[in-house]
């Protein structure tokens, strides 16, 4: 005889393995604008979104390829030098739009020692923007000027930049 389920289907996106409702509503009850990070085969990617009834507001998104905008070589737009810039251009427009602090949702991605997420938030921080984060698992100055791939010339050059950007303020 056939009687209850005795388990209960896990959300979609749980089963999906795309959103973690824990973390996610840790971070929610923070009640500041979420610094979204996402790390694609190719690019790495930067949101800052505030939470809202109908569904999170994206208020700024940067992504690695606008790199190739400012002078970027190569074609690799995710290492650890253009992680950095890309967080380092997101703050910059964060201070436009009179963001000054966020907490970081990685999403399911692992956070390990000197990674390029890791490199991401120090940009965010050199940028002017608060985050909370552990100083220990920062990638090593030289790996995120990029003097192992020797272009540093291109990294500084690319920094002031971003430095000497004019952002327009983005309506609401």
């Amino acid at each position: 005889m056939a009687k209850k389920a005795t388990y209960v289907v896990k959300y979609r996106r749980r089963r999906e393995q795309k959103t973690n409702y824990k973390k996610r509503l840790a971070l929610l009850k923070s009640r500041k604008p979420r610094l979204i990070i996402r790390k694609t085969n190719k690019r790495v990617i930067g949101q800052i979104a505030e939470y809202n009834e109908k569904g999170d507001k994206i208020l700024i998104t940067v992504n690695s390829k606008e790199l190739l905008n400012l002078g970027w070589k190569g074609e690799n737009t995710k290492n650890i030098t253009a992680s950095y810039l890309t967080g380092y251009l997101l703050a910059k427009k964060a201070l436009n739009n009179k963001i000054k602090e966020v907490v970081p949702d990685t999403g399911l991605h692992f956070i390990i020692k000197g990674c390029s997420i890791m490199a991401f938030i120090k940009g965010i921080t050199d940028g002017g923007i608060k985050i909370n984060y552990d100083p220990e698992i920062m990638p090593s100055e030289e790996r995120i000027k990029g003097e192992h791939l020797k272009i540093k010339q291109d990294f500084e050059k690319i920094k002031k930049t971003i430095e000497e950007m004019k952002f327009g303020r983005k309506k609401k």
